[in-house]
Parts: C-alpha cells; structure tokens; sequence
C-alpha cells in the first residue's frame, strides 16, 4: 500500500471514528465504575467513572473526572489555596481497566437502567463537559469530586428523578470518621489531614454526603430508585484484586516519631531538672515549631477557599503568636508576663483536651506524646521563670 493510499485510509478512519463518538445507539449502556482503593494517598479512597459502551457504533470508553495536572501554572499554591482545578478525561475501557489491574484494585460496575432519551442526554452531558471550555471544575474534596460527578451527572439526565435511599448497614458517622475508614490513623498522610482539617468535619453529616466516597456511591446507587424501579442493574465485578499483606512499619510512623521527639523533650526537662538549668534553645525550637504551624493553620482558615479548615482547634497547642515570642526564650532575663503567656499556652492545651474529649474535635493520634511533652515542658518553664 502506497503512503498516501495509508494517509487517506488513516484519516478516513479517524473522521468515522470521531462521528461514531457523537451519538450512541438504543443499545448503548452507560455504567458506574468504582475503583477499590489503592496504596498511595491519593488513592486512598478510591475512585469513580462513567463507562459508556455500544456494539453498534464501536464505543467503550471511560469518562474520568478524577484528573489534574502536575505542570498546571501554579499548581502547589492553587492546591493550597483550595482553588485546584480537576477536569474530565476520556480513555478506552481496554486501558482503563488495564491499569487498575496493574495495580491490583477491585473494579465494580453497575449499569444504570435508563430509557434511550436518558442515555443519549447523559451521553451528551458527557460530550459537551470534554469541550475544551467545560472539561475543567473547582475539585472539592467532599462536595465535587470524580465520585460526587456520578451522582450529580445521573441526576441532570433524569431530571432529578432519582431517590436515594441509605444503605442498611450505614452507620453514623463524620467527615473525620470516614476519612479514618480509609487511611490508618498512625500514618502521615492522615496526620496531615487532621491537622489541616478543622472541626467542621467532625460534624453529623446527612446520609447523601456520604456519597463523596467511591464505595458510598456504589452502595447508595444499589439502593436508588428511578420512577419506582432500581436506577442500577446488578452489580458484576469485572475485576477482583488478589489478596496481599499490607505492611506496616511503625519505626517511621508519626507515633513513634514524635514519640521519639517527645521523649527527647522529656529528658531535657529532667535534665534540666537535675542542674536546676533551663536549656533556652529547647523552648526557642518549640515555640518556633508549634506557631510557624500555627501560621500555617490560620492562613489555611482564613486565607484559602477550603471550606474544611475552618474551626480548627489545633491551634490550641500549635499558638501562632509563639512564633513571634521565640525570641524572648532566649534573653537572660524574661519579662513576668512571659509566665502569664506559658500558663496561657497550658490552659489551651486543656481546653483542646477537652474539645476532643466530648467530640468537638478529634485530634492526630501521633500528637499525644507531644501534648505531654508540651504541658511538662510549660510546668517546668513556669517554675523557672517564676523562682528568678
């Protein structure tokens, strides 16, 4: 075959293809893929797409929402700032499901039992998003995210029509705690989280915001009704991941790491103790730690678009004004009302004990060791500030 011959056929082909993409047959379905979680962070909490499949026009492609860029301008102080745009993508099923199986993650499918007008709307709404001025949307972990997209797509194409009924086995529970279903409390990457976050998620929440998790989106859709009927078929799993051992290494974990500090702290203040000395730099290096978090936390409050912030309680113990008070640690001669401001610092810490004793707020597991140092460290700075 001459090269021009082949150019043509390719280009030929290519035009079919892009028209066949426009419109799909009666026999079309459309389906709810969810994704098991994964080992990373990012995908601790698995995943959501749509998966539009028709014989008759050679379609099965997925339709993810769950995509950003890394070299998007900006891209870390747009993360923080809580203005990340995530975006659609489309992919054939064959290297979707590729993928995940490399990884070694579940992947479920419903298909959704919808009339040939409901599809082909749905079907378009899925067109229209990948125009280059539609593919992008302001992510939000909880309330717009690939699994949210699911629910709030569905709906457009049935007019609303869909009702959601809880799964039985649905528990009470938070934002937090759901969070913490999915990602191990001694780990950093939920560290992290609870320090961030504030507590506007430790909150009761209604049984439709569960739905900001993959595996929620499959149960709530298995219990949905459309005009009396199932909105799903069955459930098939099309993939099932082999069973591994996770391991764990509690060495590097923020319990052990922190308790190491922590325990560091402790023997300094014994030490201390001992010679009747105070080891100034010890304080400098706590009271500029815990306020440069506390600045970090405050500009997260009130700095950025995250709605899940606010309220945050750690700034209890991380007190931003420590920051800017460092310096006074280190004079031979502190100001009496330094004292005030440490017994100040102590009285915070027993009210964010208490905040998380009658669930305000729950708190980092891997800061208890540092709280204890904390307020052992404050009752011997005290009583050294107080004796000179």
């Amino acid at each position: 075959m001459r090269p021009q011959t082949l150019l043509l056929f390719i280009a030929l082909f290519s035009i079919k293809a892009q028209s066949q993409a426009r419109y799909i047959s009666e026999d079309a379905s459309i389906s709810i893929l969810t994704v098991a979680p994964g080992s990373a962070l990012n995908d601790a909490f698995g995943h959501s797409a749509f998966r539009v499949k028709d014989k008759k026009t050679h379609l099965d492609r997925v339709f993810d929402y769950g995509n950003f860029d890394y070299h998007a301008p900006n891209f870390y102080l747009n993360f923080a700032k809580g203005k990340l745009n995530y975006s659609i993508e489309t992919r054939s099923y064959h290297n979707f499901i590729a993928n995940y199986r490399a990884q070694n993650r579940t992947v479920r499918s419903q298909e959704l039992d919808l009339n040939y007008a409901q599809k082909k709307r749905l079907f378009h709404y899925l067109m229209q998003n990948l125009k280059p001025e539609n593919r992008n949307y302001l992510y939000d972990f909880f309330f717009d995210n690939c699994a949210t997209k699911m629910k709030d797509i569905t709906n457009i194409a049935v007019n609303n029509a869909i009702k959601f009924k809880a799964p039985k086995h649905l528990e009470e529970k938070t934002f937090r705690a759901l969070i913490h279903d999915n990602v191990n409390r001694n780990s950093w990457g939920s560290f992290g989280i609870d320090i961030a976050l504030g507590s506007v998620i430790d909150q009761p929440i209604t049984p439709e915001n569960y739905m900001f998790l993959p595996a929620y989106i499959h149960d709530f859709f298995t219990e949905a009704r459309l005009d009396g009927h199932p909105l799903v078929k069955p459930s098939k799993t099309l993939f099932k991941s082999i069973s591994r051992t996770k391991r764990t290494n509690f060495i590097t974990s923020p319990l052990c790491i922190l308790g190491c500090f922590s325990l560091f702290i402790l023997w300094i203040t014994y030490r201390d103790y001992k010679r009747q000395n105070r080891s100034k730099w010890v304080d400098f290096i706590l009271f500029i730690i815990t306020g440069v978090i506390g600045v970090f936390l405050l500009l997260l409050w009130f700095a950025t678009d995250h709605t899940a912030t606010a309220q945050n309680y750690n700034l209890l113990w991380a007190f931003a004004l420590n920051v800017l008070l460092a310096p006074q640690l280190l004079k031979a001669k502190t100001k009496t009302w330094i004292i005030k401001y440490i017994k100040l610092l102590l009285i915070f810490i027993c009210l964010m004990t208490l905040h998380w004793t009658i669930g305000i707020q729950v708190f980092a597991i891997g800061l208890i060791p540092l709280l204890i140092a904390l307020t052992v460290r404050y009752v011997y700075l005290i009583r050294v500030l107080e004796v000179k």
